[in-house]
């Protein structure tokens, strides 16, 4: 039933032939099958998806998996939406088809020949940017059609600073989709090729920069070869180019996904986090820690914490007035994750730095521990909650230590 359509509601009837079979819901994309059953899109291809090769109502076997849309059955459906206002009904949208597979073919040779003009394979690649972005459907028809191999052969088809629109499509088109190993590996034992992405993270067009960044998160995520990792991390001006997309203003949300994103994934590289603090990784990452979403914060969190492990990563962080006061407040405020890495963080800082310990008692971090070694968190949160616990022992207020024992703590270490 539609979000808008309370299912208690009793003063109207959604005909049985609109209802689904398989999910007994209102179809909102009906669709028919080789034996002539009609069923909602997203319901039937769940159902093949698992491993179903029959008709669920007549259990015939499926010879053709194609799903041809009932468009006379949607408009009926989309008249009854409207004629049902009164009731709270909203008339579904026309969904959009997915892409005709042998459009695909036809748009990827078209971009590919290098007899072609160039406006022609320009104008083939916005058109397939459009489908990808339009469904994980029509990324699945694109991916099935070699669109990887030749799109990686038109990115670095030209690698210098006069790369062209035909890059930047293909580049743009890339940064949709995973890489396969061997792909990644492609990407990352050339290193024109890693240079070339670096240099399109100082591009004019924060559009290209952005989807190079995103193309280098996915390369080394991609790959277990910790050398060529390693060698990505250590390219000149990777890490200065990511945390320039991390400052991008928020007019723009998708730099400060991709950024936090590409920055995690190169501050995994161990030997390489004093470059990500050299380019300026740690204040980029408090003044935009509030402006995170939920999971980008946890990533952002995870970072922070990665490079507080390091001398130099944990002296910017302790030098940062706002660094110690919001992972305080972030303790039991997003998510068991994020909890848990402000949690290690502090643990890092306040391990280091006498002044962050003074710091973190000010911010209210006895309460927050204690609150912490006693909620479902995970055992490693409770266990870094209770090692800073004890590493701030000399920094509490007397009649803070007076107070714990009303939280009946058994789970904190004596001390």
């Amino acid at each position: 039933m539609p979000a808008s359509l309370d299912p208690l509601d009793v003063g109207v009837q959604i005909p049985y032939h609109f209802r689904c079979p398989i999910s007994l819901e209102l179809m909102r994309d009906p669709v028919t099958v080789c034996t002539g059953q009609t069923y909602d899109r997203q319901s039937i291809e769940s159902w093949v998806a698992t491993g179903n090769t029959t008709c669920p109502v007549t259990r015939a076997p499926l010879s053709d998996f194609t799903l041809i849309p009932n468009h006379t059955l949607r408009r009926l459906i989309q008249e009854w939406c409207v004629a049902n206002r009164a009731f709270g009904v909203e008339r579904i949208p026309t969904p959009k088809q997915p892409a005709d597979p042998s459009l695909v073919r036809s748009l990827l040779n078209q971009a590919a020949a290098q007899s072609n003009h160039m406006n022609s394979r320009v104008a083939a690649l916005r058109r397939l940017r459009g489908l990808a972005r339009d469904s994980d459907k029509n990324r699945s028809v694109i991916s099935a059609n070699n669109a990887r191999e030749i799109l990686l052969a038109i990115v670095f088809s030209r690698m210098d600073s006069d790369s062209s629109e035909l890059n930047h499509e293909s580049l743009a088109i890339l940064s949709m989709f995973p890489l396969s190993e061997p792909e990644c590996v492609f990407v990352a034992s050339d290193p024109e090729r890693v240079s070339y992405l670096v240099a399109m993270l100082f591009h004019p067009s924060i559009d290209v920069r952005v989807n190079s960044a995103a193309l280098i998160e996915i390369v080394v995520a991609g790959m277990r070869s910790p050398e060529l990792r390693a060698q990505i991390s250590n390219a000149d001006d990777v890490f200065e180019g990511v945390v320039g997309i991390l400052n991008y203003p928020l007019a723009y949300p998708r730099a400060l996904k991709v950024g936090i994103k590409a920055l995690f994934a190169l501050c995994l590289v161990k030997q390489h986090r004093q470059r990500a603090v050299s380019a300026g990784a740690v204040e980029a990452l408090i003044d935009r820690l509030q402006d995170f979403e939920k999971c980008d914060a946890e990533r952002a969190l995870a970072t922070i914490e990665l490079l507080s492990r390091i001398p130099s990563g944990c002296a910017a962080l302790a030098s940062h007035a706002l660094t110690v006061p919001l992972l305080v407040k972030i303790i039991l405020k997003i998510s068991e994750r994020a909890t848990e890495y402000a949690a290690g963080a502090l643990l890092s800082l306040c391990s280091a730095s006498e002044q962050a310990q003074k710091e973190a008692v000010a911010a209210g971090v006895l309460i927050q521990l204690l609150l912490l070694v006693q909620s479902d968190c995970t055992e490693r949160a409770k266990r870094k909650a209770q090692m800073l616990l004890k590493q701030l022992r000399d920094c509490w207020p007397e009649d803070s230590i007076a107070n714990t024992d009303d939280f009946a703590c058994s789970d904190v270490v004596p001390f």
